[in-house]
């Protein structure tokens, strides 16, 4: 799409939005009382990085404010290409895409973020490389993370190269839950069980425990990176001090670039400090690529195949290429809202605050001075995070600690280009594993600081529950 395409289409919008400015800047405090249309939220990535398309590549587009410059404009669909292409065992002829493995969970990243949006757990009853499972025992790493598992590592790869066994296959199984609404209406949850089926290396220890994980939308990444901490921190309230029931707390992790603990923001339990970082451990975690950052193959002593077997070079991802991709993920553009001036989803939006879930899903920021790209800075935008991690109840808990962030809390997931899931990647299932077949369902699975807005919803008249969602869709 064209600088002059994407200007007329922006003025478009401006055209036909209305202005209703009632809350602070910064996300800090979003009122209740916000119910009318606001000024910008058309434009969720802010005016220089939101994007007016609602067909399947709607997330894979470039921010208009990159293509100012053209060697990013360029350098935009060479990180493309890495992300999206698939590698292939070393040694090949292809040097630049050669490395994959020994063990991993997909061939590109674009394989469990297909169209750079959600990963599925399931399509048509199959697995898919969409869902990965994370595993840790007992205990912390040299850096306060979780420690991996002795014989399989910090996640099961259930793929090998040649002459390396896989690790072994996920095993997912659903008991129903049944209820009802306070209207009498009858819905039902599924609840996952998770175990490794045909373990490679022998059993695992019984002490470990699972977290299994669906890869997120990428969109508006580079956003998220720009949000000034002291702006992220303003919402921890670990004592509820305000008595809202929600507590927030921030995830102190490791950061392996400055060598230092630091703000995670990233990640379903906001445990990557730096796109940079995130992006590096999914190449070695994912795909099995070695970079600068993460020189060594995810290969426990036992797996002596995986030990010994070829690599594409040291690093296989070099740092140029590692900076292409990153480009690439800091740039997709995020869509611009649609309906937001519908009557319903108005109701839906002031239900949505009437329920409190505003006090995680924080709707506005104002990003601060990116390092690298000047459109990413000073932008007002929407991505309804607070990027902290809540007590999510136990219902959605994984049990498994990482970093500060305990076996029940969550990173608050944004909610920019929800509606859009079922047109980029063909399903509507949510939250971190996907066990919520559609957004009724991702509600219902709240619990913990949620308790009591998931209580609430349960009383709601239908047509009242209904506006809710199509709020969430229009987002």
């Amino acid at each position: 799409m064209t600088i002059l395409k994407n200007f007329i289409l922006i003025t478009l919008l401006l055209t036909f939005s209305a202005c209703k400015k009632t809350a602070k800047e910064n996300g800090a405090n979003n009122s209740k009382t916000n119910v009318g249309v606001e000024e910008g939220e058309e434009f969720p990535g802010g005016k220089l990085n939101t994007v007016v398309d609602v067909s399947p590549n709607a997330f894979s587009l470039p921010s208009p404010g990159l293509q100012k410059n053209e060697m990013d404009k360029l350098n935009f669909f060479v990180g493309n290409s890495f992300f999206k292409q698939n590698w292939v065992e070393a040694p090949a002829s292809t040097k630049a895409r050669d490395g994959l493995g020994p063990t991993f969970n997909a061939r590109s990243c674009a394989a469990c973020h297909l169209k750079d949006g959600r990963g599925s757990p399931e399509f048509a009853g199959e697995m898919t490389t969409g869902l990965l499972l994370r595993l840790s025992v007992p205990g912390t790493d040299a850096h306060g993370g979780p420690k991996g598992e002795t014989l399989y590592g910090g996640q099961l790869n259930d793929h090998g190269t040649s002459g390396v066994n896989k690790e072994g296959t996920v095993k997912v199984t659903y008991k129903s839950i049944n209820g009802k609404f306070a209207d009498g209406e009858k819905y039902s949850l599924r609840s996952p069980t998770y175990s490794i089926a045909e373990p490679a290396f022998g059993p695992p220890a019984k002490s470990m425990m699972i977290s299994p994980r669906v890869g997120q939308q990428v969109i508006g990444m580079g956003l998220l990176e720009a949000i000034r901490e002291e702006d992220i921190l303003a919402k921890v309230d670990l004592e509820d001090k305000d008595d809202d029931g929600i507590s927030g707390k921030a995830n102190i992790v490791w950061d392996a670039v400055n060598k230092k603990k630091t703000l995670g923001r990233f990640g379903w339990k906001a445990n990557q400090p730096s796109l940079r970082q995130q992006t590096a451990e999914a190449f070695l975690g994912d795909l099995g690529i070695t970079t600068s950052l993460f020189p060594n193959q995810n290969c426990p002593d036992i797996q002596k195949d995986c030990c010994g077997a070829v690599d594409g070079g040291k690093p296989e991802l070099n740092d140029t290429k590692l900076d292409q991709t990153i480009l690439y993920i800091s740039n997709l553009a995020v869509p611009a809202r649609r309906k937001f001036q519908d009557p319903q989803v108005l109701e839906g939006k002031k239900i949505f605050n009437e329920l409190n879930c505003q006090s995680c899903h924080t709707p506005k920021f104002i990003t601060g001075k990116h390092p690298r790209f000047d459109n990413l800075s000073n932008q007002k935008i929407w991505p309804y995070t607070d990027l902290l991690v809540h007590d999510m109840g136990d219902e959605l808990a994984d049990n498994r600690p990482d970093f500060e962030a305990n076996g029940n809390e969550w990173r608050t997931p944004p909610l920019w280009g929800l509606g859009l899931f079922q047109t980029v990647n063909k399903h509507t299932f949510y939250l971190h594993d996907g066990r919520a077949r559609n957004l009724q369902e991702a509600i219902l699975w709240h619990g913990g600081e949620a308790e009591s807005g998931k209580d609430a919803f349960l009383k709601l008249a239908k047509k009242e529950r209904l506006a809710l969602i199509e709020f969430l869709k229009s987002l």
